[in-house]
């Protein structure tokens, strides 16, 4: 009797090792990935919106080249999106993460070495893209070291590493500001990046995850459905499928709603509405520390209620905070409006990346969801000129934000016409089906 317990002990004992090496490899991949994105959208999306006010005085531009510069920033991640998407393909989501987040360390750095607005323009245009080549691949790197039923709460704290980046940027930015000193705070931002990257490219390499996906044509995934076809050939070629279509025109969207919301938010507060740079840096400070833990809670929440349902309640939020700027900008109510806007934005970007890491996988998920980011930064574009047309037309910011109560209705809308994820409806790029297994899961294999 006990020599034939000892395979079974031996057995469970290497299972219950590979358990926790692949526990600690998610974690650490986790953890890397939401820094990247707290460098990429923090630093080099958000910070130029939070300190334009001080290097308007400093450079002397106006809004003009301010929305310019915005919109230019999208543009870079529309062009990153596509390149991003293209190349990961080729030499895998890890090379292209840690290229981008290189990339990004070295033009935040070169920032302030120019009093040249078009050279700066240019080097926040390639941060901006940036932002894009690393956010693509996160699909493929999740999908390999995130198990199905952690991927979206994984997803919701990597999509909160924005916050993360505001949060530092909300301390930073007053004590380099009020010492005129806005280059200091650049090159800081900078070389921070750069250490990040070095300590991440020696872990990536460790966990060899700059090695190729393995896959099996006859691997069973833990929803109980074949593999997915991981081919980059499948994703394109599901592109006329209703839920991804319905997915690309929400990050649109998200692009044209959520992007400028925060673009202009610190300009609206402190011209706008007459508020000092003090309670405009708390106010990002807060959304800052709200979403560090909302993108994971609510990812934790979707886990559980469904990435739908989720989605709903963010979008409820969001119309609310926008309403607050539109009708009541008042006394403490745009610190509400920070506040809801931080539980609704931070886990949205996580959402829906969660959606389509649960309805396809590899490099499918990645074309899929890297064309998902192609139009989010159409969205963007179009958002930050239509927010500046806007302002010097009417001479006030509350007009966009009006526009912005809008979308997020219709984002709810399209919400609710997502099929649940998961599900034979929304799996598409699968290899073909074996016999035994049920016909519901043959037809979307097939």
């Amino acid at each position: 009797m006990k020599k034939s317990e000892r395979p079974t002990m031996v057995v469970t004992e290497k299972q219950s090792a590979e358990k926790r090496s692949k526990a600690i490899t998610g974690f650490v991949a986790t953890v890397l990935l939401t820094s990247f994105v707290a460098a990429t959208y923090g630093f080099g999306f958000y910070l130029f919106a939070q300190i334009v006010t001080d290097m308007r005085k400093d450079l002397g531009f106006d809004y003009t080249v301010v929305g310019t510069i915005t919109a230019a920033g999208q543009l870079g991640f529309l062009v990153f999106a596509l390149f991003g998407t293209w190349l990961s393909t080729r030499i895998g989501g890890s090379q292209v993460v840690i290229g981008s987040v290189a990339l990004c360390g070295l033009c935040l750095a070169l920032v302030p070495v120019s009093d040249n607005i078009v050279l700066i323009a240019l080097l926040l245009t390639i941060t901006g893209g940036t932002a894009a080549s690393v956010y693509v691949p996160l699909v493929e790197i999740v999908g390999r070291v995130i198990d199905y039923r952690h991927r979206g709460k994984v997803l919701g704290l990597v999509s909160s590493g924005t916050s993360y980046g505001v949060f530092v940027n909300s301390l930073l930015v007053p004590s380099f500001v009020q010492h005129d000193n806005w280059r200091g705070l650049w090159y800081s931002v900078g070389f921070g990046t750069l250490m990040v990257t070095a300590i991440a490219t020696f872990t990536f390499f460790r966990l060899g995850l700059f090695k190729p996906e393995g896959s099996g044509a006859d691997d069973v995934t833990e929803t109980g459905t074949l593999r997915q076809d991981s081919s980059a050939s499948a994703g394109w070629r599901m592109v006329l499928v209703r839920w991804v279509v319905i997915v690309w025109i929400m990050k649109f969207l998200n692009g044209f709603a959520c992007m400028p919301f925060q673009n202009y938010l610190s300009p609206y507060l402190r011209e706008g509405l007459g508020f000092d740079i003090d309670f405009a840096a708390k106010v990002w400070g807060t959304i800052g520390v709200i979403g560090m833990f909302a993108g994971f809670a609510v990812g934790w929440l979707s886990d559980r209620i469904g990435v739908r349902a989720s989605l709903v309640m963010c979008y409820a939020l969001f119309f609310i905070s926008a309403l607050l700027l539109v009708f009541a900008p008042v006394g403490f109510l745009p610190m509400v409006s920070g506040v809801l806007f931080a539980l609704a934005f931070y886990p949205i970007y996580g959402l829906v990346p969660a959606y389509v890491s649960k309805s396809a996988s590899g490099a499918a998920a990645t074309v899929i969801f890297g064309v998902t980011n192609v139009t989010q930064g159409v969205g963007g574009i179009i958002g930050n000129y239509t927010a500046g047309f806007l302002k010097n037309v009417t001479g006030d910011f509350m007009w966009y934000y009006a526009v912005i109560a809008v979308a997020t209705v219709v984002l709810g809308f399209l919400t609710l016409q997502l099929p649940r994820e998961g599900s034979a409806e929304s799996a598409i790029g699968k290899k073909p089906a074996a016999p035994e297994l049920d016909k519901d899961v043959a037809h979307a294999a097939g």
